[in-house]
Formats: structure tokens, sequence, C-alpha cells
């Protein structure tokens, strides 16, 4: 991408960021907005991740202009990792295993996947599940029910 490319969809987004009431906007509605502004879809890669750097400096910026108005705890977030896509790693399973936050035709998914390893790439198999965030709450709900279960059995074996 070249530089006044990246330049042009830094100062929509920021645009866009500047006008918007954070509490009601996403990533995903940024990337629309400023999809249409500039007649350019920014829902792929490089410009996912340029837009996400944009809203995270975005915010960083603005949690240090008023720190007042950030959680306590903020201060004890750690840093987030991305993956080439730009989705939110939350953790690693295992060594080939991760959990995902990504955006998929503008709807939050939870993925939980394998990956392997392809000219110094993570890329994702069949192996997994992506779940809606209503099928996430859902199964969030029921993890005190999985847990019961699962000691249920242990203690059937023993």
């Amino acid at each position: 991408m070249d530089s006044q490319l990246q330049r042009r969809i830094e100062e929509a987004v920021r645009a866009i960021l500047e006008s918007s009431d954070m509490d009601e906007m996403t990533e995903s509605k940024i990337r629309a907005l400023a999809s249409k502004d500039l007649h350019l879809d920014l829902s792929k890669s490089p410009y996912k991740s340029l837009v996400r750097t944009v809203v995270e400096s975005f915010l960083q910026e603005r949690s240090e202009q008023h720190p007042e108005d950030q959680p306590e705890d903020a201060s004890a977030a750690k840093e987030k990792e991305y993956d080439d896509d730009g989705d939110l790693i939350v953790c690693w399973l295992s060594s080939k295993r991760k959990v995902t936050i990504q955006d998929f035709r503008g709807k939050t998914l939870v993925s939980i996947r394998e990956f392997y390893r392809k000219d110094g790439k993570d890329l994702p198999t069949a192996k997994g599940i992506s779940l809606t965030e209503e099928q996430w709450s859902v199964f969030k709900k029921n993890v005190p029910a999985i847990e019961k279960a699962i000691k249920n059995m242990q203690s059937q074996i023993m």
C-alpha cells in the first residue's frame, strides 16, 4: 500500500472517530463508513489491520487526554496481540490452537481453531468452530453445567 493511500485511510478513519459516539461505534462500522467514503473495501488485509491500528492509536491518545474517563484497571490491561488478518488473539490454547475475535461480514465471531504454519504464517485449518455473539453467550451461560458434567465423569472413572 502506498503512503498516500495509507494517509487517506488514516484521515478518513480519524474523521469518523472524532465525530462518532464511541459507546455505539464498532471497528466494523468504522471500516464500513470509511470504505464508503473512500470507495475501497477496507475489510481486507492489510487495510483491516491499518484501520485497527488507527483506531487503537486514537483510543490511546484519547485516554491520555482524558484519563478520568478510563476504568481504574485500564493501566493493568495487557498488550493485545493480533494475527496477520487483524483479528484479536484472545489466547493460545496450545501451540497450534488459539481463540480469536474476528469480524466476518459485519458479525463478531469468537473462533476456536487449529492452525498450521506455512511460510512463516499461521494459517487456519478446517478444525475449529466460530460462534456468534449469541451462541457465545449461550455457551458461556452453560459453562457451570459443563464443568459439573466433567467432575461427574471424573468421579465415575476413579
